[in-house]
């Protein structure tokens, strides 16, 4: 195959996705955080601040995008949140077509995209692994989180496809729910197979 090997990296909220990404990161594989990416886009002198700025009045200062006055905005308006996305969308994959081109000569890069089902589709990319862990886990981690409630856990779980949902559709399941060192074996386990896969 011409290029690397593309895995996307998903799961949901509180399933040990960026620790995951961690273990890729030092394992030596490129790892490209969409989240990472729009925090900079949106961060102090990011590019988007002042189209954001435009579209939705006030939500931006010296630090960049104010969250909660940008989320107070577009929470429940289908309306606005497509606006944003209009924005946010084109830039992060733009960022990330020159991350692809910057690793041109590796063998397997990630796209750590934690809404790849909901939103960007596993177009363009060779497989998809899901980060998961028991509902139990997912629920203890989550509500430790400074300033997170059941409530708010609820809300943010009803906006993303549910992890069975997730796993059936993965190529790849990475279960966080055991320890961190078989975690770690399990991904390290899969890079050697996709390098195998890619160099095939």
């Amino acid at each position: 195959m011409s290029g690397p090997f593309i895995l996307g990296l998903t799961g949901s909220i509180g399933m040990g996705k960026s620790t995951v990404a961690e273990m890729f990161r030092a394992a030596g594989v490129p790892v490209f955080d969409a989240d990472a990416e729009v925090r900079r886009l949106q961060g102090p002198d990011g590019a988007l601040i002042p189209v954001i700025e435009a579209a939705f009045p006030h939500t931006t200062g010296p630090q960049g995008v104010d969250r909660g006055k940008l989320g107070a905005a577009v929470f429940g308006d289908p309306a606005a949140l497509a606006r944003l996305e209009a924005i946010v969308h084109p830039a992060v994959s733009a960022a990330r077509a020159s991350f692809l081109a910057d690793h041109t000569g590796a063998s397997l890069v990630v796209f750590d995209i934690p809404l790849l089902f909901e939103r960007t589709g596993r177009e363009g990319r060779d497989a998809v692994a899901v980060v998961s862990a028991p509902a139990e886990a997912q629920r203890a981690r989550v509500l430790a989180r400074e300033g997170m409630s059941a409530a708010k856990f609820e809300s943010i779980l009803a906006l993303q496809m549910p992890d069975a949902e997730k796993r059936a559709r993965a190529d790849y399941v990475i279960d966080t729910g055991a320890s961190h060192e078989a975690t770690q074996q399990a991904v390290i386990a899969l890079i050697s197979a996709l390098r195998e896969k890619a160099s095939g």
